[in-house]
Formats: C-alpha cells, sequence, structure tokens
C-alpha cells in the first residue's frame, strides 16, 4: 500500500535529517520507500534549484520565484512522485506545497490566494497522506544554520524577520486543524524527535 508523507518546517528545524531517518527506519521494516525532496530532483529539478537557491549573481522576482517552485513541483509529481505512489512505493517528500504557502504566501508576501491556486495546482492532485511539521523556536533554527556555514543556500541567509514570517505561515495552517498535519517538537535531539515520528507507524 502506498503512503505519501511530507516533512515541512523552517530551514533549520531539522526536518530534512528526520525526513531520511524515517525512510531508513521504514525500508528497515521491508516497506518500499522512495525518498526525495523540493526543489531540485530531477534535471528540470535540478536546474530550478541552482536558479533559486544556489546562484547569487540574480536577484529574483518573488512572483517568478512562486513560478519557479511550482513549476518544479508539477514536473517533481509527474516524473517521480506518482509513478513511484503508483507501483506501491512510499514516498517520503522533504518539502511539499506547504513550503510555498509559507515561504512565498507569508514569506515573500505575495497573495495568500493566489498562492494557494498556484501551489495546489502544481501538485497535480497528489496529496499527502500524512505532513509532519517539526516546530521549533526560530532563534534556535537560525543558530543552527550557523553551524552549517557550508551547506546555506541563498534561503538560509534570508533576515530573522523573513523566517519569522515563514513560521507564522506554518503556524497559520495548522490553526486550521488539517488533519494530516502533525505537529512534532523539534528541540529535541534527533534520537528523540525520531522515535515521536515513529511512534506513528507502530
Amino acid at each position: 500500500m502506498s503512503r505519501f508523507i511530507t516533512f515541512e518546517g523552517i530551514d533549520g528545524s531539522g526536518k530534512s535529517t528526520q525526513a531520511r531517518l524515517l525512510a531508513d527506519y521504514l525500508s528497515g521494516k521491508g516497506t518500499k520507500v522512495f525518498f526525495t525532496k523540493e526543489p531540485g530532483e530531477g534535471e528540470l529539478g535540478e536546474a530550478i534549484r541552482n536558479e533559486i537557491l544556489d546562484r547569487r549573481d540574480i536577484k529574483i522576482d518573488p512572483y517568478a520565484e512562486l513560478c519557479l517552485f511550482c513549476a518544479d513541483r508539477a514536473q517533481h509529481v509527474r516524473e517521480l512522485i506518482l509513478p513511484k505512489l503508483e507501483d506501491g512505493y512510499t514516498v517520503i517528500c522533504d518539502r511539499y506545497y506547504d513550503s510555498t504557502l509559507a515561504y512565498q504566501g507569508s514569506g515573500r508576501g505575495i497573495d495568500p490566494d493566489l498562492v494557494f491556486r498556484m501551489a495546489t495546482a502544481s501538485s497535480l492532485g497528489v496529496e499527502p497522506d500524512i505532513t509532519f511539521f517539526l516546530s521549533i523556536p526560530v532563534e534556535q533554527a537560525l543558530l543552527r544554520l550557523k553551524d552549517r556555514e557550508k551547506e546555506r543556500n541563498k534561503m538560509d541567509e534570508e533576515p530573522f524577520e523573513f523566517h519569522s514570517r515563514v513560521d507564522g505561515g506554518y503556524r497559520e495552517l495548522i490553526a486550521k486543524g488539517i488533519p494530516r498535519i502533525k505537529v512534532i517538537e523539534a528541540s529535541l535531539s534527533p534520537e528523540d524527535i525520531h522515535m515521536e515520528i515513529r511512534r506513528f507507524f507502530e
């Protein structure tokens, strides 16, 4: 039975680590697992990720950024996520359209209704079964980002106010009581966070 699991959170929340730990755990139990991320999978995804997050010689307009993220997602779903789900895999994705709602909607201040329509349309109707939101104070997350200086991208380098707006966008989603979103306390050790997530699969 295929499942689609996504991980969300502000930069520095530890979601990428936890997504990979869950993938390893489920694989160890004999589940067919496909791990992926946004943006940056597939040939188009790699090109888009480079333009959005890595190139520092161009300044991307917020609306152009939104379009690029959505283009990445549509290709990602069509090329990788949907075929794996149809083949019976559990797909674990590091970020999905909730990130667009929080980062481009709240973080960049683009009209939230427009962002919602574009973000959900780009999913091609593929909805997560469960989403883990790793909750952490913005100050703590940014301290973690400083510790990974060599791996930081342009989004990581945004000011505190931007990350605070993004966190607020996620909190607004949580306040809506969407059943698939599970809030995980991310200030704990990676091992304790992983054990908390594992309990949803035992």
